[in-house]
C-alpha cells in the first residue's frame, strides 16, 4: 500500500518567513541599543534626584560669615551673631561653628599654616532655615547690622543656580542621547526591511499583479519587525535592570556614589523599552517598505 502523499511540501513558503538567518543580529543590534538607551534613562533620573536634593538641602541652610570689630574676639563675635539669629522669624537654628572649620576651609589658599590664631580668619554660623516659611538673606543681614556685627550672609543662591543649571545640562543631554539611540535603532531596521524587501523582490511583483495593495504589504514588515524589536527591547530593559540592580546593590543605600543615588524604582524605567522599540521599529519599517514599494 503506498504511502499518502504529502501535501504539505506544496504549500508556498510565507511571503515573510517566521525566521531568518539575519534575525539573532538584527536583536542583538537592537538588544545593546536598548540596553544602553535603559542605561541612560536611569542615570538621568538617578542624577537629577540628586541635584534636587542638594537643591533642597542648600535651600534649607545659610552660612553667616563674620568678622569681629574693635576688641571683640571673633568666637565671640560669633556667639553673639548666633544669639541674634536664633529667635528670628523664619530659623530654625542658628550655630557658630568652630574656629577648626573655619581654619579647614582657608588651607586650601593658605597652605599648611601651623598657627592661624595671629590671623583675622573670620568665623562661621550655620543657620538651619525653616522648611515652610524660611527668612530670606535680606532679613538676615538686617538683624545683624541692628546688632552691630559685621557679617555677611550667604543663602547659597549662586550654588542653587549652579546644581539647576547642572541638572538641566543633564536632563537635556539625556533626552539627546536616548533620541540619538532610538535614531540609530529606527536606521537599523530601515535596513533590515530594505534588504528584506531587496531579497523579495519576485514575490512583491507577484503579489502587485495579484491584486494586492502597498499598505498590506508593507504592513507585513511592519508587524514583523515591531515583533523583533520588542524581544529585542525586553532583552536588553532586562540586562540594563539587571545592572541596575547589581549597582544598587553594590553601593548600599546610596547607590554607585552620592553623585548618582540609583534607587529600586529607578528600575521600572525600563518598562516602557519594550514598547517604545517596536513603535520605533514600526514606524521605520512601515516608512521604509511604503518608499521601496513604491519604486518597485
Amino acid at each position: 500500500m503506498s504511502e499518502p502523499m504529502d501535501v504539505t511540501r506544496w504549500r508556498p513558503a510565507p511571503f515573510l518567513p517566521e525566521k531568518d538567518a539575519r534575525d539573532p543580529a538584527l536583536i542583538f543590534v537592537v538588544a545593546v541599543l536598548c540596553f544602553l538607551a535603559c542605561l541612560t534613562a536611569m542615570g538621568v533620573i538617578a542624577a537629577d534626584r540628586a541635584a534636587g536634593g542638594w537643591a533642597n538641602q542648600l535651600t534649607g541652610e545659610a552660612t553667616v560669615i563674620v568678622r569681629a570689630r574693635g576688641g571683640e574676639t571673633p568666637d565671640a563675635a560669633a556667639a553673639r551673631a548666633a544669639e541674634a539669629l536664633a529667635g528670628v522669624r523664619g530659623v530654625a537654628e542658628a550655630r557658630a561653628l568652630e574656629r577648626e572649620k573655619a581654619y579647614e576651609l582657608v588651607r586650601p589658599w593658605l597652605g599648611d599654616v601651623t598657627d592661624l590664631d595671629d590671623l583675622p580668619v573670620p568665623r562661621l554660623v550655620a543657620v538651619t532655615l525653616d522648611s515652610e516659611s524660611p527668612a530670606t538673606a535680606q532679613q538676615l543681614s538686617t538683624i545683624l547690622r541692628a546688632q552691630g556685627l559685621d557679617a555677611v550672609v550667604d543663602d547659597h543662591s549662586v550654588w542653587i543656580k549652579d546644581i539647576r543649571r547642572a541638572a538641566g545640562v543633564v536632563r537635556w543631554t539625556g533626552a539627546g542621547v536616548f533620541l540619538v539611540i532610538a535614531l540609530a535603532a529606527g536606521a537599523v531596521v530601515a535596513f533590515a526591511t530594505r534588504a528584506g524587501l531587496a531579497a523579495r523582490r519576485d514575490v512583491v511583483e507577484v503579489l502587485h499583479l495579484a491584486g494586492a495593495e502597498d499598505g498590506y504589504i508593507a504592513a507585513l514588515f511592519q508587524i514583523r519587525f515591531a515583533g523583533i524589536a520588542a524581544v529585542a527591547g525586553a532583552i536588553g530593559a532586562a540586562a540594563a535592570a539587571l545592572l541596575g540592580a547589581i549597582l544598587r546593590l553594590v553601593g548600599g543605600g546610596e547607590g554607585i556614589t552620592p553623585a548618582l543615588p540609583i534607587a529600586w524604582l529607578d528600575l521600572l524605567a525600563v518598562l516602557p523599552c519594550p514598547l517604545l522599540a517596536a513603535a520605533v521599529a514600526a514606524v521605520s519599517a512601515r516608512l521604509t517598505a511604503d518608499a521601496l514599494i513604491r519604486e518597485l
